[in-house]
């Protein structure tokens, strides 16, 4: 009897991929801007945290720049020699410390977008960011939310 539902729980139609719908999540998201609500990308689900009180990580930064003059996840104009970051779920905007764990130079600055989507890396900092506390292309920080942002 066991293996009759085996085999045919295993013959069902694999389950689909549908664009997220904010509204049927329990969490707290309706409420929230669109930027701020889950998305996916790739086929991967993002769930931005409500609260970040107390996030800290430590993990790969990269940066960018090459983007100059397009929008961020929020709307306004990306500036490369600003000083702006890109997060997968901290909430839109933040304030963050970002600490380059190889020289000890941090800098504060504001999450404003969504990023990075390559492996192994939790932040993408400006160029601008990036130059000013020693990232030249991959380094190891530490990230640090310090709050809303205004």
């Amino acid at each position: 009897m066991l293996s009759i539902s085996l085999i045919t729980g295993c013959a069902s139609d694999p389950p689909q991929l549908t664009t997220p719908d904010y509204k049927t999540y329990p969490y707290g998201y309706r409420h929230q801007r669109a930027y701020n609500r889950p998305y996916q990308v790739k086929g991967v689900m993002y769930y931005p945290l409500l609260s970040a009180d107390g996030y800290s990580e430590v993990g790969i930064a990269s940066w960018y720049g090459s983007e100059s003059g397009s929008k961020t996840s929020m709307g306004a104009h990306f500036s490369p020699e600003g000083v702006s970051a890109a997060h997968k779920t901290l909430p839109l905007p933040s304030k963050v410390r970002v600490t380059n764990l190889h020289n000890g130079r941090s800098i504060m600055l504001v999450v404003n977008d969504r990023g990075p989507f390559k492996h192994n890396r939790i932040i993408d900092l400006s160029h601008g960011a990036a130059k000013r506390i020693g990232v030249k292309s991959l380094a190891k920080v530490k990230i640090d939310y310090l709050g809303e942002a205004d």
